[in-house]
């Protein structure tokens, strides 16, 4: 068996060249290799396409070698975390190439696989697709993505044994293993090192094979000016709010898989009960969430896809991205419930992208709109200046066709069946008139 080479991550920095593809593990605060990212930094190494989760996130993964102009295009889903980054894309000084969160994974594991592409329905009918060849398979529209490979990996691991086996620590696996299997270079950081034999077989989640350098993790990531000791705060939320998620919580039923989006439906979580028995599943990794622990941050536990750290239920897993998003795009995800832009007659939903405004991510939000069996939206009714959020047809980029069930707003509760919009409820404090004024398209009323 061989046994990888130790170095430091100025040497691992230095084997990295001008022109390069890099590919970049991490997910939020979790898994990132922030000793290699900095130490890369320091060089004159320029002219890198990056290609990772979060673009730019200041303090984690692209942020220092964005600001330093070592980068010339970066393939991601999320922009928006660091504010150089959404303005280096709006000037053109960087490309910017925004694909699904779930597509990114399993481009990155088909190239590991020697797969050239794939289809998928994620964005069909959407501008991300843009000119992909789209074919309709099984009565799907699906859209061809070809497979992304790296000339260098960097990731991270929790452990690492001298032949190069990994284990990662609960939600920290997200797109380092596909990562580890696309690149010619694969070099990982880990917070430990240890013998051959010292990790288990069964807890090998890479095997050495794909691994050529190590480096050994000193620091953590809050030494290095991360968002890693984030903790869950007080949410302080009005009762409009409040109860939109209560109204969500009574579509769930026992045994349900359920996705919570950000904002407004993560309010749901607060009010599920173990007695619900309702499995709660996050997209970074992780089945059988639990509420948010009373006191430490992601070091020391798992994090939901909103990068909140939770707790683990009884029961739970984790996995990596690409298996999270098979789940999803398998149809195995009982119930995804999210946040709305607009929402229009025929089911499509808006919830990404605003013309004119700062570049935002898609995230997961367009594998889990297309993917999930049941759509349920929740948003506030309008705008702020009164516009209306249901509409006759969205007027905002799509992040799916036809895909929503049912909509809850503060002021009503919509279902969508047979190209219909149908009233069956009133919001406490809510009138039938007021619901009438601020709907943007015709509905049928279907009142008890």
């Amino acid at each position: 068996m061989k046994a990888v080479p130790i170095i430091s991550a100025e040497e691992a920095a230095a084997m990295v060249k001008s022109g390069d593809t890099l590919l970049v593990g991490g997910f939020g605060m979790t898994g990132n290799p922030v000793h290699l990212v900095h130490a890369l930094a320091e060089t004159q190494t320029c002219d890198l396409t990056f290609i990772g989760n979060n673009v730019g996130e200041a303090g984690l993964s692209g942020g220092r070698l964005l600001r330093n102009g070592q980068l010339k295009k970066a393939i991601g889903s999320f922009f928006t975390s660091n504010r150089e980054a959404v303005a280096a894309a709006q000037d053109g000084s960087l490309e910017v190439q925004l694909i699904p969160q779930g597509t990114l994974a399993e481009a990155l594991r088909a190239g590991g696989a020697g797969i050239g592409g794939f289809y998928t329905p994620t964005a069909a009918g959407t501008v991300i697709a843009g000119d992909a060849d789209v074919r309709v398979l099984d009565g799907k529209e699906m859209v061809f993505v070809p497979a992304l490979c790296g000339d260098v990996a960097l990731i991270r691991a929790w452990r690492a044994d001298r032949a190069g086996n990994l284990q990662y620590r609960l939600t920290e696996q997200n797109f380092n293993p596909a990562m580890a299997t696309a690149a010619h270079l694969v070099i990982v950081e880990a917070e430990e090192i240890v013998d051959v034999g010292e990790i288990a077989p069964e807890h090998v989640h890479t095997p050495g094979l794909y691994v050529d350098y190590l480096v050994q993790a000193t620091l953590t990531l809050v030494d290095l000016g991360s968002s890693a000791d984030v903790r869950g705060g007080a949410k302080r939320v009005d009762e409009a709010r409040m109860n939109m998620a209560r109204r969500a919580l009574q579509e769930l039923r026992s045994g349900d898989v359920v996705n919570l989006g950000i904002g407004i439906p993560t309010l749901v979580a607060d009010l599920i009960t173990p007695e619900m028995n309702i499995n709660l599943h996050t997209e970074n990794g992780m089945l059988g969430v639990g509420p948010a622990p009373e006191g430490g941050g992601a070091m020391e536990y798992p994090v939901n896809a909103g990068k909140i750290p939770v707790t683990a239920l009884p029961g739970a897993s984790y996995f990596d991205s690409a298996a999270s998003f098979g789940m999803i795009r398998g149809g195995h995800v009982d119930v995804a419930v999210m946040g709305g832009l607009q929402v229009d007659v025929t089911g499509n939903l808006a919830n990404w992208a605003v013309p004119g405004k700062p570049l935002l991510g898609v995230g997961g939000a367009m594998d889990l709109a297309s993917g999930a069996r049941r759509l349920i939206v929740t948003m506030i009714h309008t705008d702020p200046d009164g516009t209306p959020k249901i509409v006759e047809s969205c007027t905002l980029p799509l992040t799916s066709r036809g895909a929503v069930d049912l909509v809850i707003t503060d002021k009503a509760v919509f279902e969508l069946a047979d190209g219909q919009l149908v009233l069956t409820e009133l919001m406490p404090g809510a009138t039938l008139e007021e619901v009438r004024n601020s709907t943007g398209a015709a509905f049928v009323e279907r009142l008890a």
